[in-house]
């Protein structure tokens, strides 16, 4: 049975500024918007959001990218800061850095033979993962789902054992792996993964085959050049972190093949890819490549701010932003070839380090610690994050909660008709996600918060795991959720120069930006001043249900 949540604002017994909360009826805590906090949350303005956002949003920074000479020298600047004001280093070795390696690879020379032909590396297929397959029989397995509510199977009666499975499927798709078969919902895949359900890659896994052939779809065919482009340049990971996202080892070696491939595959067979049937047995594929790998270190920016209750202060509110971007393109059509990231994530990253300054000119110190993390290589896949909480350099058990900041920075000006900016946030507007979707008294936390403090427009549109932009998913919080740890995201929205170098300082609000930062600050002090830590006490998306 779900918690109902309900605020109860007492005007005549509660000293100005101050919230009560109640849950199931009964008081839970109370958020008190002392005058004195609010003079602490004064100390953050639009001017020295400016002044560290025209540094890091510069061109000198070069776009920030994972990794990259700039994005150390951000890293520098972060601690710098934190250093002069006290903080206490939280990453490797007494430093406030969480060193990660970033592997590189270039292909030097590739090879695939089927069935005695060769095909060329870039133009008829690409490697996703893995490094040799020897000769080796493959079958077809159409999509290679299982969901076992449905009594869908795509490898029953199939021996894929120590065989390469070749997968197809005519559905577009967001990715390269054949989609759910129709029908299946996200209430089908909540049970036990490989158990009572299994995507294309981990049901042959499971099954022991040695590798996975993908033949493209349609959708896929059409789009080839830039997934070309993008495979072909040389793949990069962090180490430690595997390859398959999950912590069952790397995957399996895997090609994308197109349908030149695939008509080879099924020469002088009865069967047909398109229309699902079989080829005949007694077929064999091989591939080799030979790479280049570099290992690159990159950072997490770590800081703590030490609270001041004797047993209180061993628990910790994290507040975090990713401070890379996705660095130049030579290539790029125009004069302007950095992307300098001011919204993304520019605006986040000085916002984190505004919050360290005011919790440093803050007369008093917070009863929690506050734990200061600014993550490396979101924009290449939620690296840092990922990174941090699978190697944390604190107890992530004692972290109550997580707020995270991405993209605060820009407002829809009145009268604007493009396209592109039609779900941009208005200038006292800010779109808050996952606050409602894990923990109650998160949720009224956040809510009473900015009701007793700034009265911003919180706009709850993309608070739901079933959303289509999967904004949820998207930003460095998702892996703290992961973790069982309650999240707030604050964002506001996408627009005409999200991932253009268009993104730039003087595009702005600081105003805005003010307004937003001053209030993460006050949840985060009022979360920190809690008697017990946020429970999670909702029904959780099948997404963390199925990693917890």
């Amino acid at each position: 049975m779900k918690k109902f949540v309900f605020f109860v604002l007492v005007s005549l017994l509660i000293p100005q500024g101050a919230l009560a909360v109640s849950i199931d009826g009964k008081k839970n805590e109370s958020v008190k918007i002392s005058r004195a906090e609010r003079r602490m949350a004064q100390t953050i303005t639009a001017e020295r959001l400016k002044n560290y956002l025209s540094y890091i949003a510069s061109d000198d920074m070069a776009g920030r990218n994972t990794p990259s000479k700039e994005l150390d020298m951000t890293a520098q600047y972060l601690a710098l800061h934190l250093k002069l004001w006290g903080f206490k280093p939280a990453g490797d070795n007494g430093t406030f850095f969480q060193k990660m390696f970033v592997k590189r690879e270039r292909t030097l020379n590739t090879s695939l033979d089927i069935n005695g032909k060769s095909f060329k590396y870039g133009d008829d297929y690409v490697k996703l993962s893995g490094d040799m397959i020897s000769k080796t029989p493959y079958v077809f397995a159409g999509d290679g789902w299982m969901v076992k509510s449905k009594g869908i199977d795509a490898f029953s009666g199939i021996d894929v054992k120590n065989k390469l499975v070749v997968l197809y499927s005519e559905k577009p798709s967001r990715g390269i792996s054949p989609p759910r078969p129709d029908g299946v919902t996200d209430e089908d895949v909540a049970g036990e993964k490989g158990v009572d359900w299994a995507d294309p890659a981990t049901y042959a896994k499971k099954m022991g085959a040695k590798g996975i052939i993908v033949i493209m779809s349609p959708a896929i065919e059409g789009r080839w050049a830039n997934i070309k482009r993008f495979f072909t340049r040389g793949g990069a990971s962090i180490e430690g972190l595997g390859n398959d996202g999950g912590d069952s080892g790397p995957g399996l070696p895997t090609l994308l093949v197109s349908s030149k491939v695939a008509s080879a595959m099924f020469e002088g067979s009865s069967g047909d890819y398109k229309s699902g049937k079989s080829f005949d047995p007694e077929k064999s594929a091989a591939f080799s490549i030979d790479k280049q790998v570099d290992r690159v270190p990159t950072y997490n920016v770590v800081a703590l701010w030490e609270g001041s209750d004797p047993v209180l202060k061993d628990e910790m509110v994290a507040v975090g932003a990713h401070y890379d971007h996705v660095g130049t393109n030579q290539n790029a059509p125009g004069d302007d070839k950095i992307w300098n990231g001011a919204d993304d994530d520019g605006s986040g990253t000085v916002g984190v380090l505004a919050i360290a300054e005011a919790l440093k000119d803050a007369p008093e110190r917070p009863r929690r610690s506050v734990l200061l993390v600014w993550h490396a290589g979101e924009e290449k896949g939620l690296w840092g994050s990922a990174y941090f909480n699978k190697y944390p350099t604190v107890d992530i058990n004692k972290v109550v909660a997580q707020l995270n900041i991405d993209m605060i920075g820009r407002s829809k000006k009145k009268g604007d008709t493009n396209p592109k900016n039609k779900d941009l946030s208005g200038p006292n507007e800010v779109y808050v996600i996952g606050s409602e979707m894990m923990s109650s008294t998160l949720g009224a936390v956040t809510k009473e918060t900015n009701t007793g403090y700034a009265g911003l427009k919180y706009n709850y549109k993309y608070d739901d795991p079933k959303d289509t932009n999967r904004f949820f998913f998207r930003s460095d919080h998702f892996n703290y959720a992961v973790n069982g740890i309650p999240v707030v995201f604050w964002f506001t929205g996408v627009h005409e120069d999200y991932h253009q170098p268009g993104d730039e300082v003087h595009k702005i609000d600081f105003n805005k930006m003010e307004k937003i930062v001053r209030t993460i600050f006050l949840t985060t002090w009022e979360l920190t001043a809690l008697d017990e830590r946020p429970a999670v006490d909702k029904e959780l998306p099948p997404e963390l249900k199925r990693r917890n």
